[in-house]
């Protein structure tokens, strides 16, 4: 696989420059790559925020500079995005960024504390492999080296290359009609719920969701109590019935971890008896555990499968992989909709009977 990216892997990168190093934004991400140059014994210079968000505050002991700033103390340096974005005109203005400057965005886990490096991509070579083999069209494969080019690098120009707008994942490869019986797991608020009924003009045949956040749940039945034929569970998914800790925050990207709020999980197996042709999955990378779960029903029902897979790295050959295992009839699809980095990169897989 490696020999198919040709890049130079991030951090072995920034270990060699004697170029100096300069933090773009603050927060968490920022935190949790100051922890990694630390780790790796690299020095950052500076760090800097968009000049509306410039006040005279410190972070991590540093002035937060504006960009202007770091350009009269530097004639040359690197830049190191420690954010997310995916509202348009801010990745235009990251895309503007980078062309000027040399520019990445490190790849760090959602789950945990982990980076993606080359020693993993070698671990995994052969599964990473596979799942690139399975991909049912030349755009997944595409993409699939793009986000793999991407997460080695850090570079964003492959996350722009391979960008590919929501609108049509319906148009080309899901093709949502007005009999569907749409199970959501990770509903959240309903948001994804309100993106499937704009597609079907507001027809199916009935909505099942489950969402483990006690405070996401409450909009969730607030925002969807005008629906009829639907049933809402505050439940997470998961590969059996077990309690899990989740995390003591409401939001779109809460999960487990072990000091939280106790919460039910179960299997959709144990759950829904209902024939299901629609079946999404974003939950904060159980997805797999989630599969597990899903065995029977995905074998007996072959639902269309939309299965988020940017929680882990390993998501980008684990999820293609089981979804082969549970049906060899699937087509799975891969695309990176537009966010740096690299999140919302997901599988889609049909049948020819779906």
């Amino acid at each position: 696989m490696l020999e198919l990216l040709n890049e130079t892997p991030l951090w072995n990168y920034l270990s060699e420059t004697e170029k100096p190093i300069v933090l773009y934004g603050m927060g968490d991400g920022a935190d949790m790559i100051i922890s990694i140059l630390e780790e790796k014994g690299i020095t950052y210079s500076e760090i800097f925020a968009s000049d509306e968000f410039v006040r005279g505050h410190f972070f991590h002991g540093k002035k937060v500079l504006k960009l202007s700033e770091v350009e009269e103390k530097y004639s040359d340096f690197i830049i190191l995005m420690t954010f997310a974005v995916h509202d348009r005109p801010t990745l235009d203005k990251i895309k503007a960024m980078s062309e000027k400057y040399e520019f990445y965005s490190p790849c760090v886990s959602i789950i945990g504390k982990e980076y993606f490096t080359e020693a993993f991509l070698l671990e995994h070579e052969e599964e990473f492999r596979k799942a690139y083999e399975l991909l049912a069209d030349e755009k997944s494969k595409e993409t699939f080296l793009n986000v793999l080019r991407y997460k080695l690098s850090g570079k964003v120009k492959y996350l722009y290359e391979c960008e590919y707008e929501k609108e049509k994942l319906y148009e080309d490869i899901l093709h949502l009609n007005n009999d569907e019986v749409i199970l959501d797991l990770g509903a959240y608020d309903g948001d994804t719920i309100r993106e499937f009924l704009g597609v079907t003009k507001g027809e199916y045949k009935k909505i099942i969701a489950f969402e483990p956040d006690s405070k996401n749940f409450k909009k969730l039945t607030r925002k969807t109590g005008n629906l009829t034929d639907i049933d809402l569970y505050n439940l997470g998914a998961w590969d059996k019935e077990e309690t899990l800790y989740f995390q003591k925050k409401a939001a779109r990207g809460s999960r487990t971890e072990k000091d939280g709020i106790p919460v039910e999980f179960r299997s959709v197996d144990g759950t829904v008896t209902d024939k299901i042709t629609f079946l999404k999955m974003d939950i904060e990378g159980a997805e797999l555990k989630a599969l597990d779960g899903a065995e029977k029903t995905i074998k007996e029902n072959l639902p269309k499968l939309y299965v988020c897979a940017y929680h882990r790295d390993e998501d980008m050959y684990t999820l293609p992989l089981k979804i082969h295992e549970l049906s060899s009839e699937y087509k799975i699809y891969y695309r990176h909709h537009p966010y740096v980095p690299a999140w919302e990169s997901n599988f889609y897989a049909v049948t020819d009977c779906r």
